[in-house]
């Protein structure tokens, strides 16, 4: 099975979007994951109006002004797959979320493929069963970049991959994070420039991912 295709894959979530009173509802995207979509900036710093979810919540309500929306975050700091996984069905689908985006590779490391595999193949399929469309995400990058020959790079690569594949299987969302963060620095940029510590993303990072999720709200369509 393919991902799911980035122009398509939420019509029926953007319809709603552009729907106003008194036709439209509520609409809820969840962002679960470790401390980047919870907003961790130079640790113990929190920073989570600069962080992707705040910031694609702005991004959408300025394309759908009729919209009534809710970008829940849903992420602890520090956390991984198997600690998310756990707690899913009380803090996460609790929230019926509309779409969710899962983002816990970069601390997935610890646990391995396999285990790793495992918890975000249980959050996929429960998320799935209750009908939500799910868009997992590729790691941002954190400092082991400079070396790509270190252990904590090929390891962060090789959960990269893991993600895609994941994706395909399940034919659900992809935003490929680290691919973002990959072009950026083919383009000639540094990865310092998008990160405000090791292992977190900058405004200016969390910006490439917040308009990478926005492309998954096509709007080719809406007129105010």
């Amino acid at each position: 099975m393919a991902a799911a295709i980035e122009s398509s894959y939420l019509n029926h979530i953007t319809a709603a979007l552009q729907q106003h009173w008194p036709s439209n509802r509520a609409v809820n995207i969840v962002c679960h994951g470790h401390s980047v979509p919870s907003g961790y900036f130079a640790t113990p710093v929190v920073d989570a109006m600069n962080a992707y979810p705040h910031l694609l919540r702005a991004k959408l309500a300025e394309r759908f002004p009729f919209a009534v929306m809710n970008v829940i975050v849903t992420a602890i700091g520090g956390e991984q797959s198997e600690q998310g996984a756990e707690r899913f069905g009380s803090e996460v689908l609790t929230h019926r979320p509309d779409v969710l985006t899962i983002d816990y590779a970069l601390n997935d490391r610890g646990l391995g493929l396999e285990r790793a595999g495992a918890a975000w193949r249980s959050m996929i399929e429960a998320a799935l069963a209750q009908g939500t469309k799910v868009i997992l995400m590729t790691p941002t990058w954190e400092s082991s970049y400079a070396d790509p020959q270190s252990d904590a790079w090929r390891q962060l690569c090789a959960h990269r991959d893991q993600v895609v594949a994941l994706a395909e299987e399940y034919g659900v969302g992809l935003m490929d994070s680290f691919g973002l963060f990959e072009d950026y620095a083919a383009r000639g940029g540094q990865g310092s420039d998008l990160l405000s510590w090791v292992n977190h993303p900058n405004r200016k990072g969390h910006e490439l991912v917040a308009e990478g999720l926005l492309r998954w709200f096509n709007y080719l369509n809406w007129r105010p």
